[in-house]
């Protein structure tokens, strides 16, 4: 059985020694290192390269990481039992660079959150469940559990869960995607522009299927970049300097 969040709260976290691979070269990370003195942000999950993991879970807390740290918060570390290879692999191609990826390859700390379920229904072996918790100095301030029933569920760990409770007015930005060729110095200078105003960004490159039709079938436009934020068409780069001298207080 789950352990409930009430049980979790005010404890401190295992002490384990994780076997991690950070610049490709094996190190030793010991909980101590990861929580000591700071203000954490885990979320834990049964598999890299599982559906909701890469759709959702990961990719949402690596896009609304720069809210967090504005909030006060040091790290944000992502767990699961999977080896330090496959970590690494997930977290390059997920492209998450502002995520912790932490193997708990043994499933070390799992078992002593509680977190260690069998998933050898489906060929898993041991894994931990999903869940998220606010951490500060080794101890957990709060905990997000997922339901304990059959699947996958996914209600409570999300991101947006864990900054609300942080700061109920926390402001989260807008999506933003760009579309982009390789070499452009237009495109170059709209994204250093988001950058300059702290936005992040999901940029579509130029290849044979994403080409001069589709930007103009999504955009209207047929200039390379094209920008949207929240849904809506920016356009190009000086469109993008427009808006952000619009935004600016008189």
């Amino acid at each position: 059985m789950l352990p409930t969040p009430a049980a979790l709260e005010g404890k401190p976290v295992p002490n384990v020694t994780f076997k991690a691979r950070p610049n490709d070269q094996w190190k030793d990370v010991t909980t101590d290192e990861l929580f000591k003195g700071k203000t954490v942000v885990v979320f834990s999950l049964p598999g890299a390269f599982t559906p909701t993991c890469s759709s959702t879970h990961l990719p949402r807390y690596n896009e609304l990481a720069p809210v967090f740290r504005q909030n006060g918060v040091d790290d944000i570390v992502c767990l699961s039992v999977n080896d330090a290879f496959v970590m690494n692999e997930w977290k390059q191609g997920q492209d998450a660079a502002n995520i912790t990826v932490i193997p708990d390859g043994n499933g070390e700390f799992s078992d002593g959150m509680g977190m260690l379920v069998d998933k050898r229904n489906l060929g898993f072996g041991m894994r931990s469940w999903r869940y998220s918790m606010l951490v500060k100095d080794g101890i957990v301030v709060k905990a997000f559990i997922e339901a304990d029933q059959e699947g996958d569920p996914f209600e409570v760990s999300d991101a947006e869960t864990m900054l609300h409770f942080i700061n109920p007015d926390a402001q989260i930005p807008q999506p933003v995607v760009v579309f982009a060729k390789p070499g452009c110095p237009h495109c170059a200078r709209a994204k250093a522009a988001l950058k300059a105003h702290g936005l992040q960004y999901t940029e579509i490159v130029q290849d044979q299927k994403i080409n001069g039709s589709v930007l103009r079938a999504v955009s209207g436009q047929s200039t390379w970049p094209q920008v949207f934020i929240g849904g809506k068409l920016i356009g190009n780069a000086d469109a993008l300097d427009a808006y952000f001298d619009s935004a600016r207080p008189a």
